[in-house]
This record gives structure tokens, sequence and C-alpha cells, in this order.
């Protein structure tokens, strides 16, 4: 299967999930970095998918629900959507019966779970859910790595703050995604995590985990 040319193939059904996705965290006033577009971020999100999301994705029929799950990925967490309401919207957006359910599988994986803290929010139960979804590990890295991409490139206190944070917490969050399932759909694409590694200046001199 050649996804890129799935990609340009299903070109205007993409084109509709994600103008779907833009609007729908516009309407709850949703803003990133300090006064940008949500959708800046979600489109960030699908970038990295799109660019490596052919080393784990080898359905033709996964894509859909892949590139829905990186545009819709917070939708349940901060767009005052539920389960249902992600699959029937993949429904209404032209996926099938199977397709929907992969991509609430997938954005209901990358759901934080309720907690006081960060710790809490994202602890064992939810990246054992994330390890159990195919395509939720590679939409998870994506996620983490469009938010390193800008904190590291945008020169402000909260951003610098959360690139401490992500540098910090790297080696952990890598080893809580990886599972030893053989199965292709919950693996990490190599280049992209070689592409955090490079953002957040890992290696060398400045190792992540306390560099």
């Amino acid at each position: 299967m050649d996804f890129a040319k799935v990609l340009e193939a299903e070109a205007d059904i993409l084109e509709r999930i994600r103008r779907s996705a833009h609007e729908l965290h516009a309407s709850v006033n949703q803003l990133y970095g300090g006064g940008l577009p949500y959708a800046f971020h979600l489109d960030g999100v699908a970038e990295g998918v799109t660019r490596y999301g052919g080393e784990v994705c080898r359905r033709e029929e996964d894509v859909l629900p892949l590139m829905f799950g990186a545009w819709f990925h917070d939708s349940i967490e901060d767009a005052r959507q539920t389960y249902n309401d992600t699959r029937k919207r993949a429904l209404a957006l032209g996926l099938d019966e199977r397709q929907a359910f992969l991509a609430a599988e997938i954005v209901y994986a990358l759901t934080n779970d309720k907690g006081r803290t960060r710790a809490e929010r994202a602890g064992e139960k939810y990246y054992a859910g994330i390890r159990s979804t195919p395509y939720a590990p590679l939409v998870k890295l994506a996620d983490r790595a469009a938010n390193v991409r800008f904190s590291v490139r945008r020169n402000a206190e909260d951003s610098l703050h959360m690139a401490g944070v992500y540098r910090e917490e790297f080696p952990h969050f890598l080893a809580a995604l990886r599972t030893d399932s053989g199965d292709v759909r919950l693996s990490l694409p190599r280049g992209l995590v070689e592409q955090v590694l490079s953002d957040l200046g890992c290696g060398g001199e400045m190792p992540c985990g306390g560099g």
C-alpha cells in the first residue's frame, strides 16, 4: 500500500475532515500557544502523521481513520464531544462503520484521564489504552512532536518551560508508548522519534531525562 497515493486519492474527504476539526475547536474558542487558532496544532499533528504514517499503516482502509484521529485527537478532551459524537461525526464525513469505530477508538485512547495533576491525567491506565489501540501510539507521538517543535521555536517563558518538561520526561514518555506486541499498527516510526530527539536537543552533551 502506497500511503502517499492513498492520501492523494482521498484528498477531498481529508479536507472535509480537516475543516470539520478546525470548526469544532473554533466553536469552543480553544486557542493554542497564547493566541493562535487551535487549528495550528491540529495541522501540526496531522503533518507528522502524514509524513510518517506509511511506516505503520499498511492497510488502505485504515488511512482515513488514522488521519481523522490526528485532526480530532483532542475533540473529546477539549471540545465537549463524547465517544459517540466522534463516531457519528466520522460517519457523517464519509467513513464507513469499521473506519468510524477505529477513528473513535484512536480519539478516545488519546483522551486524558481525570486528574488534578499532569501525572494523574496521563498515568499508566492512560498509556495502557494507547498501547492497545491501533495507531494511537503514532498519533500520540505526533501530538508530542508538534508540541515540542512549537515550544522550542517560540521565544516565550511558558514555552521554554514546557520544552524543559518535555525534555525531562521524554525517556519515560517513549517507554510508555512502546510495546513488544509485534503489531506494526502499534509501532513508533523511527524517523519521528529522531525528529523529537533532535528538536529537544537530546543526545551528546544534552541527553533527555535531566541533561
